[in-house]
């Protein structure tokens, strides 16, 4: 069980892997993740459950940067990870829209770097509910960024780089800002990335007047919110991340 069926390197230590987790699979949706564990002393690592087939398997992918996602990079086919634990957390906000209320709800997606991972999942939902959402996704340079392909179908994309090896050069706020100027209007921003890249999303966002969603993510130890490492206070309320 939990058997790697495929593995792929998407860009510079950057993978994807499709793990055998039918259970997991079956209730999965965007936004949710899993923690996993390589060996029985392993650390726990917490990822994005990137996409699914209901009947056999879920796709995560993972940047290799610390000793325990270098040991998961060192996998091959065929081999098992000790403990696949989910689907966790609470689900994108997008799936609680009916088909009407999507019909006309602009969305646009703000992805930098490892962050295209957890936005692909909600972008691909929409999509398949009829909706066709903005992305922007951006990294230092080409090497970095994955799923370009994937999301140009679904999406209208606009890719940024700081060397310009690849689309625009500049930040994504850059990017965001322009299409703002332009009068582009949205319901609602969606940002994935570093934390200081979704404070300026989210600040370029207040000025608009757009609602804006990121993604807290932080160190995650059980995954339930039960100890408490995932709980922040917005707004004098306690949120889980």
């Amino acid at each position: 069980m939990y058997s790697i069926i495929r593995k792929r390197k998407l860009a510079e230590d950057t993978y994807l892997m499709e793990i055998e987790a039918p259970r997991i699979a079956k209730s999965a949706l965007p936004g949710q993740f899993v923690i996993v564990k390589t060996t029985e002393r392993g650390e726990r690592i917490p990822l994005t459950i990137v996409d699914y087939d209901r009947d056999k398997c879920i796709t995560l992918i993972f940047k290799a940067i610390g000793l325990s996602t270098r040991e998961m990079a060192s996998m091959g086919e065929g081999d098992s990870f000790k403990d696949v634990v989910g689907p966790l957390g609470r689900a994108s906000n997008l799936v609680s829209l009916t088909d009407n209320e999507l019909a006309d709800y602009r969305v646009a997606f703000v992805a930098g770097g490892i962050g295209i991972a957890p936005v692909y999942p909600q972008v691909k939902w929409l999509y398949e509910h009829g909706n066709r959402p903005d992305v922007i996704a951006g990294a230092k340079t080409k090497s970095l960024l994955f799923y370009t392909d994937e999301l140009q179908k679904m999406s209208d994309l606009h890719v940024v780089t700081d060397d310009e090896s690849y689309g625009m050069k500049g930040m994504v706020t850059d990017c965001l800002r322009n299409i703002l100027e332009n009068g582009v209007r949205y319901d609602e921003i969606v940002a994935v990335g570093s934390m200081i890249m979704m404070k300026f999303v989210v600040e370029l966002a207040r000025e608009f007047s757009i609602p804006c969603t990121v993604s807290l993510n932080s160190l995650m130890v059980d995954g339930t919110g039960m100890c408490g490492a995932c709980r922040v206070t917005i707004g004098g309320k306690t949120k889980f991340k």
